[in-house]
């Protein structure tokens, strides 16, 4: 028997350029249940490497905590990854940095990436720019994700950048992937064209947080079985009932 669950499962740490330094693992995670969210996913851009810090953050705590990144494809895509446990997502962690556009970050320009324990004691420092695009095609993430035991959505679908209808100019009709994001849903359904392009997917809305004050409020649910990675991909797998 399923109940509502509260979530937010696109966020990044201070490991993302663009990250507040105050989006510790030890903050978010805490600022997320203190708001009375259930489940969430550490999202940062390219990388998994600030999970492991908020996965221990989170033992014992009423909230769950999904390993994830928010890769950016060859197309200027962004699409979220998120995998049941922390192996499975430094494994694809691995794969993507070794496919990264290797940049050096001028963090006085786009900030620091910053990787943290449990403690957030400060343990390094990427230097790399992990924003870059990389030579993963949005074509390759749907087998990508299955392949790594993952699972994984098109970001924000309904931004002017770095999505999958600013950078193709529509929404594939063969899209395999089930579950879309879409930020801001009360604009993007006015046009009854959209409704139709995104029949038959699964739409969730995820505040993409940079800061603390940015995770989202315990006003979305998902009516989940569990509140766990399982749970979620249960769901998230099936087409919505029309």
């Amino acid at each position: 028997m399923s109940r509502e669950y509260f979530y937010d499962l696109h966020m990044h740490s201070c490991l993302s350029p663009c990250g507040d330094v105050d989006m510790t693992p030890n903050n978010l995670v805490n600022m997320a249940m203190l708001k009375g969210l259930n489940i969430i996913a550490l999202t940062d851009h390219n990388t998994a490497r600030n999970c492991p810090a908020a996965l221990q953050v989170a033992r014992g705590l009423p909230i769950t905590v999904l390993p994830g990144l928010e890769l950016n494809t060859s197309e200027e895509i962004h699409v979220v990854f998120i995998f049941p446990d922390i192996d499975r997502a430094m494994a694809f962690d691995a794969y993507v940095y070794d496919r990264l556009n290797k940049v050096e970050n001028r963090h006085e320009i786009f900030g620091e990436q910053i990787i943290m324990d449990a403690d957030d004691r400060v343990t390094g420092v990427e230097n790399m720019l992990l924003i870059n695009a990389t030579s993963i095609s949005i074509d390759e993430t749907w087998a990508l994700a299955r392949r790594f035991g993952g699972f994984c959505w098109p970001a924000h679908i309904d931004r002017q950048s770095n999505s999958v209808i600013a950078a193709l100019g529509f929404l594939p009709p063969d899209l395999p992937h089930p579950t879309l994001e879409v930020y801001r849903p009360e604009l993007f359904f006015r046009d009854p064209h959209n409704r139709e392009i995104t029949a038959g997917k699964r739409i969730i809305t995820n505040s993409d947080a940079h800061t603390l004050t940015d995770i989202a409020e315990p006003v979305r649910s998902l009516p989940l079985e569990s509140p766990d990675y399982q749970g979620l991909v249960r769901l998230l797998s099936t087409p919505p009932l029309s």
